[in-house]
């Protein structure tokens, strides 16, 4: 594959497979608005969550390796799903009263959003050691992991054929049915 593959929305015409050397963080975050009529209330945070993104993809140190937007169930609900170096470097973000996410932050619970429920936050955060996960895409463009910077996408061959082979339990011989 070539380094821009990340860059294409083209499909790749082939099973693949997305491979780290290093562990990552998968960190979810979003918002879902539960009262509508509330504009006030949750718009700010609607239209501040592009701005983060936009602030950690044009900062080449950000440690972000990669963003996704989600949207659903339904039209209250929107989503990030970011791939990040580590841990550290994802709290460094989000405590660093420098960038945009602190001080959002602080004025959620300072001014009354946390209590009033008219849109609620949420994020899990999970920390993947290298030999930890798997991936497959099959005629797809670069997706999720794959389209993640430091992110290597290889044939899903041989011991990568199978979801248990990608993980090291077998040899990619079993079935993948």
């Amino acid at each position: 594959m070539t380094d821009d593959h990340h860059q294409t929305n083209e499909p790749i015409e082939q099973k693949v497979a997305a491979e780290r050397d290093e562990g990552f963080v998968v960190f979810h975050i979003g918002l879902r608005i539960n009262a509508f009529w509330k504009v006030h209330r949750w718009l700010p945070v609607f239209l501040l969550a592009p701005r983060m993104i936009r602030e950690l993809v044009l900062d080449s140190e950000s440690s972000l390796l990669g963003s996704r937007t989600v949207v659903g169930p339904g039209i209250r609900n929107v989503g990030f799903i970011q791939y990040w170096d580590s841990f550290e470097a994802l709290r460094d973000y989000a405590r660093d009263s420098d960038r945009l996410h602190f001080p959002a932050w602080e004025n959620y619970y300072e001014d009354g959003t946390k209590e009033d429920a008219a849109v609620g936050i949420w994020h899990e955060t999970f920390v993947v050691d290298p030999d930890g996960y798997e991936t497959v895409y099959n005629n797809m463009p670069p997706h999720g992991l794959a389209a993640s910077d430091g992110t290597e996408i290889v044939p899903a061959s041989d011991r990568r054929n199978t979801a248990a082979g990608r993980l090291g339990h077998t040899d990619g011989t079993d079935s993948p049915l």
